[in-house]
């Protein structure tokens, strides 16, 4: 016995080796989560902790080594013994370093990374792993389309066969036994329920059983499905159909091959007709496990006891949620009675020889039923004076035990308490052969021969009052029938027909071609074609009909390559520069022996020829330039040919994001939204676009986006930039005007020296200009905004806005009559702190500017286009360059427009953003600027 303390401030572990007489305590270093007996070997016990590590204890828990780190929960298993040849060894599921999982394999006395053995090769899905019996299962994941794996006696890894349009979007294992797999699969058409299938003794090819089994979703995405195999009798299962919401019990003796409905009792308890008569009535029975594993299910059965079956239940046309009457049967299913009227816990002792039933309350008792006529007669016991909470119960290991515990509390703040109930003192002696009878198996139609065998079984009379002890066994004797067609189900690929003489054919199914070769068929062997029909598993029988003879036998043919592709280990089509890539050729169907692969990687490197019975072996490569890799694989034989391809993106992650957009437009204007990435080829990005209080945003494989505002007012506009695993965003505010003025600006080429051509930058040039304009012309700075543009050379643009709040006033006259400039000459290191040298700035203007600097004016001699031109630096001959000297003079005769504006120039409004300019030469030294911005 192992106590696992729950003490926070010290882990701990109390042993005992002597049932409990003693203990010895061994502190730990780890937090214990769950611990895993070996199931022959008592002293070796695997430990996992709340940090996803694996532990392992060859002395019953006294010491402790660490096996392996970031393995999956309940995903952990002991080998079995009689498949397994290591006793030692451990499968487990675990993280690797590139967050995905193995399936990997290690010897308790050396588990580390280096001794590792990959049993699958490619990642699997998280929690896939199931090791049972013969059998090892696992799925894969890629994109939208996921496969079953399977794995015989250790053997390789075979992909499961369903039907091809089967589309499975959940499968669950029901059971292994008997060297056969039994599976239900949730389709691509149903919610709430499963199909079932079973398989052939590898457990690669399913065929359909039984379609639409209920099933229910509990938490943490775990999936009940109402079926129950009945233990005690091999072959027969329990399975609630549910169809147009219409639930009702099913049972089968020969796996699947037939069912029917439950037989309905003709009284009930107390002897009273139940009036319930097929086809319109029958018995439905819940098939539900317990949430609490102390106490038994919806439906008892044990495999001591064979035919002893117990359950809750209604009568009626269909289940019925909240009835929960009891019922029983001792011959596995074929009559019933019912014994409670009420759900009860049931417990099964001496081989079923004694049955003990707690009512399901939560109330509490002191009261408990017990039978030893397999539910006849039930007498009543106290096994307590004060009424208790039932929590549970249990019997002592071994089926021949007479003794059981209750355990629950008195009180909701109370310990457990535990009572033992002892009924060996009610038997006086131990049974003989004349204290028992026989009885034989058939099914609800009364047939004798099941799963290829006439099978009686002996019990307890129900005048002898004995205990049956160890030495009983059940069986008793069995004989070889004849085989018939009912023990001949639809092979793979084949449906089932029922003629209207209710007899059954199979058929091939319009995708599946009986006559051609397996997928594993190599030149110079041999393979069958199927007749359709093929025996069930573990069906005996012998002679008579055989529906499999006749078979034809093929030489396998050179078969064509089919089912090619090529992988990347670890899933991501997407890597750094510089990464190692590991590439896995696969191919379903086709000889390999016989077949010429060769592998581009598409960098110019030279192909490489693979040989794929080397399994396990990927191809390694490192690119080192980012870039979009087209990566191709052919396949040829005599046959024919196939090829696959797959595209690796080699990228560098996003560093940076800048939102480029203008800050002021007008109302219905077009504006233009750009998202600067750093680095700027980040091919195949997806830019997610938000405008306003729009919930939804735009997306787009461009880093640009046209959009236009339809009112006035400020819009937040945001973009996010998703490219392979990073995510950046950036957000800007545009203001929407009904009119504005727009005034292009144009520096010297001494700026384009400093200009780095990053927004940083750009923004902080904006600022100054914005705040010296803004000073020397005391206009208010929130009504100019300055946007210098990306790109050499450095050009900007000047927003004038209007006013927040203005009276109102009558038409203004046309902007060529009444439009005035104002000049200062300022030297330019006054404003900007420096001396020496210039740089000039172009402003080009329909309306009245108040401008401050040291001004060179051109005169236009030509008629300007209706889009900004800017006016060029160097000499021309219909440029007038007029001195600085006189400062009223020059600023008198601009105000007056004779030196500047020239009579053909057309003068518009720019009220809308629209029209012609002139221009102004403002002089600012570039240098001084600059320090002016690193200060």
């Amino acid at each position: 016995i192992i106590l696992v303390s729950s003490s926070v401030s010290e882990q701990c572990l109390f042993t005992s080796s002597d049932e409990g007489a003693t203990f010895e305590k061994s502190v730990i270093t780890f937090s214990v989560e769950t611990l895993i007996f070996h199931p022959k070997e008592e002293d070796k016990l695997l430990a996992y902790s709340r940090d996803a590590k694996l532990y392992v204890s060859v002395n019953l828990g006294k010491q402790w080594d660490l096996l392996q780190e970031q393995v999956t929960k309940e995903h952990i298993f002991w080998s079995v013994a009689g498949v397994d040849t290591e006793p030692g060894l451990v499968h487990m599921e675990i993280q690797d370093v590139d967050g995905g999982y193995r399936y990997v394999t290690c010897q308790i006395q050396n588990c580390s990374d280096k001794t590792l053995t990959f049993q699958f090769n490619g990642n699997i899905d998280r929690s896939s792993l199931t090791v049972q019996d013969d059998y090892i299962f696992l799925k894969t994941t890629t994109g939208n389309q996921t496969k079953y794996y399977v794995s015989y006696r250790r053997n390789d890894f075979v992909q499961m066969k369903l039907p091809k349009y089967a589309l499975p979007k959940d499968l669950q294992i029901i059971s292994t036994d008997e060297n056969q797999v039994f599976i239900a699969v949730q389709e691509w058409y149903q919610t709430d329920t499963y199909n079932l299938y079973q398989s052939d003794p590898r457990g690669v090819y399913y065929s359909i059983v039984l379609e639409n089994v209920r099933s229910t979703k509990q938490p943490e995405e775990n999936v009940l499905i109402d079926i129950l195999e009945v233990r005690g009798v091999k072959g027969v299962f329990l399975a609630n159909q549910k169809i147009d919401g219409k639930v009702t019990t099913l049972i089968t003796y020969n796996k699947g091959r037939d069912w029917d409905y439950l037989t309905p009792p003709s009284v009930d308890m107390t002897g009273k007709q139940t009036n319930c008569k097929p086809p319109e009535c029958h018995l439905h029975l819940h098939l539900r496990w317990a949430d609490n594993p102390y106490v038994s299910g919806t439906v008892h059965t044990k495999d001591t006891a064979p035919g002893l079956i117990m359950g809750a239940g209604n009568l009626g046309s269909q289940l019925v949620e909240y009835k929960e009457e009891m019922y029983i049967t001792s011959d596995c299913g074929k009559t019933w009675r019912q014994v409670f009227e009420e759900e009860h816990h049931i417990l099964y002792l001496d081989h079923g020889g004694v049955i003990v039933a707690i009512k399901d309350t939560s109330i509490p008792l002191k009261i408990l039923k017990f039978s030893v006529d397999e539910g006849y007669t039930w007498s009543v016991h106290n096994f307590t004076s004060t009424p208790v909470y039932v929590d549970g119960l249990l019997s002592e290991p071994g089926d021949e035990t007479l003794v059981m515990t209750v355990f629950g509390h008195f009180g909701y703040r109370s310990d457990w308490e535990l009572v033992k109930v002892d009924f060996r003192p009610s038997f006086f002696k131990e049974c003989t052969e004349e204290d028992y009878d026989s009885w034989n198996l058939s099914n609800t139609q009364g047939d004798h021969c099941i799963m290829g065998q006439q099978r009686s079984f002996r019990k307890r009379k129900t005048s002898s009052w004995c205990i049956k002890g160890r030495s009983f066994t059940s069986a008793l004797t069995s004989r070889i029938c004849q085989c018939e067609s009912t023990d001949y189900v639809c092979d793979y690929g084949f449906e089932q027909e029922v003629t209207q003489k209710q007899t059954s054919r199979c058929f091939a199914d319009f995708w599946y071609n009986p006559e051609s070769p397996p997928e594993d068929c190599m030149m110079g062997r041999t393979y069958t074609s199927s007749t359709g029909y093929r025996k069930v598993v573990s069906n005996v029988c012998e002679g008579g009909i055989d529906l499999q003879e006749n078979l034809a036998h093929y030489q396998c043919p050179l078969i064509p390559p089919k089912g090619l592709r090529i992988t990347i280990k670890g899933d991501s089509m997407a890597v750094k520069p510089g990464e190692d890539v590991m590439f896995i050729v696969q191919q379903e169907q086709g000889d390999i022996l016989n077949t010429k692969y060769q592998v581009d990687l598409g960098d110019g490197s030279r192909p490489i020829n693979v040989n794929l019975t080397l399994t396990g072996e990927p191809i390694r490569h490192r690119y080192e330039n980012p870039g979009i890799y087209r990566v191709s694989v052919k396949a040829e034989n005599v046959a024919g040919h196939a090829d696959a391809i797959i595209y690796v993106q080699v990228i560098t992650p996003l560093q940076a994001l800048h939102l480029e957009v203008v800050p002021v437009a007008g109302k219905n204007q077009e504006v233009n939204l750009s998202a600067v990435t750093l680095p700027s080829n980040a091919n195949l990005s997806v830019y997610y676009w938000w405008i306003g209080n729009n919930t939804q945003p735009f997306l787009t494989l461009e880093n640009y986006l046209l959009t236009r505002f339809t009112e006035g007012g400020e819009f937040r506009v945001t973009v996010q930039v998703l490219y392979w695993n990073s995510m950046l965003q950036d957000s800007k505010v545009v203001r929407v005007f009904d009119e504005f003025q727009v005034l292009p600006l144009k520096f010297s080429k001494h700026l384009d020296m400093y200009n780095p051509n990053i927004p940083e930058w750009r923004e902080d040039i904006g600022q100054i200009v914005t705040q010296l304009l803004a000073k020397e012309t005391n206009i208010p700075e929130q009504t100019l905004v300055t946007v210098v543009k990306p790109g050499l050379p450095t050009t900007a643009d000047l927003y004038l806005l209007p006013p927040t709040s203005q009276p109102k006033r009558k038409r203004s006259v046309p902007m060529d009559k009444s439009k005035g400039a104002f000049t200062q000459i300022v030297p330019c290191s006054q404003a900007i702190g420096g001396t020496g040298g210039y740089c000039a700035i172009v402003i080009i203007f329909t309306i009245c500017l108040v401008a401050v600097g040291a001004f060179i004016l051109y005169k236009f001699k030509r008629k300007m286009p209706g889009r900004n031109v800017y006016a060029q630096m160097h000499n021309e001959k219909e440029q007038e360059m007029t001195s600085p000297v006189n400062h009223s003079e020059d600023t008198q005769n601009i105000i007056q427009g004779e030196e500047f504006i020239d009579d053909d120039l057309d003068t518009q409004t720019l009220g809308n953003a629209r029209g012609n300019h002139s221009g102004v030469v403002l002089s600012i030294n570039s240098r001084e600027m600059h320090n002016y911005l690193v200060s």
